[in-house]
C-alpha cells in the first residue's frame, strides 16, 4: 500500500471534519433555497388572493361628465365598495345600458318621492336637507309625481340637478339593487383632492 493512499499521509485529501463541514454547508444552502422558493410561492398566493379580494370588494371608477357637480367632477377617480346596502344620501355606482353611472340615492323602495317646480325634493312628504347641491332644479322630469319607488329599487338623482339624467326620466327610472356595483367611498385622484366621500 502506497503512503499516498492513506488519508492521514496525503495533505491533498480532505479530512472527515472538512467533508462534514462541506456537507453541512450544502445542506444549509439546500434549506435556504427551499425556504426562498416556499416564500416566493406564498407571496404569489397572497398576491393572487389580494387581487381577487380587491376585485370582489372594490371597484375603481372614473367620473365622466358633470351630473355630480359640485360633489364629483369629470376625470376624478373614485373607489367604490361592493356588497354594501344603498341608503338615502349614498352615492352609488350602477350599471345602466352597459354603462356605469354615478348618482345619489334619494329614496329607497316603498318611499314616495315628489319634486316641486322650484326643485325642492320631498320624500314621504318631508323636504330633504340637501347641502350637497348648489342649485335646486326640477330638471328633466317626465314621470308622474308623487312617485312611489318600486320594490327592489332605489330612486337616484345627480347633484347637478339641471344637467343630470336620472330616475326623474322614464328611460332611466329607479335603479334595481341588482344593478348596483357599489357605494362610492373614496376619491383617489387627483392626489390633491384625496378624500372620503360621505
Amino acid at each position: 500500500m502506497n503512503d499516498n493512499d492513506n488519508p492521514e499521509n496525503n495533505p491533498n485529501r480532505p479530512s472527515v471534519e472538512q467533508i462534514n463541514t462541506e456537507l453541512d454547508r450544502r445542506v444549509t444552502w439546500q434549506e435556504v433555497k427551499k425556504a426562498i422558493i416556499d416564500t416566493v410561492k406564498n407571496l404569489i398566493v397572497i398576491a393572487a388572493a389580494a387581487v381577487l379580494v380587491a376585485n370582489l370588494v372594490i371597484s375603481v371608477v372614473i367620473v365622466s361628465r358633470s351630473s355630480m357637480n359640485p360633489t364629483l367632477y369629470d376625470g376624478e377617480v373614485i373607489v367604490s365598495l361592493r356588497w354594501t346596502s344603498a341608503k338615502p344620501g349614498d352615492i352609488i355606482v350602477f350599471y345602466y345600458n352597459n354603462n356605469i353611472l354615478m348618482k345619489r340615492v334619494i329614496a329607497k323602495e316603498g318611499d314616495w318621492v315628489n319634486i316641486s317646480d322650484d326643485g325642492t325634493v320631498y320624500v314621504n312628504e318631508k323636504a330633504l336637507d340637501e347641502p350637497y347641491i348648489t342649485e335646486k332644479s326640477l330638471g328633466e322630469c317626465d314621470i308622474e309625481m308623487p312617485y312611489q319607488v318600486p320594490d327592489g329599487s332605489v330612486f337616484v338623482m345627480g347633484d347637478n340637478r339641471k344637467t343630470s339624467a336620472d330616475s326623474r326620466l322614464r328611460d332611466i327610472g329607479p335603479v334595481k339593487t341588482e344593478n348596483i356595483v357599489g357605494k362610492a367611498f373614496l376619491r383617489i385622484w387627483p392626489l390633491t383632492k384625496i378624500s372620503y366621500i360621505g
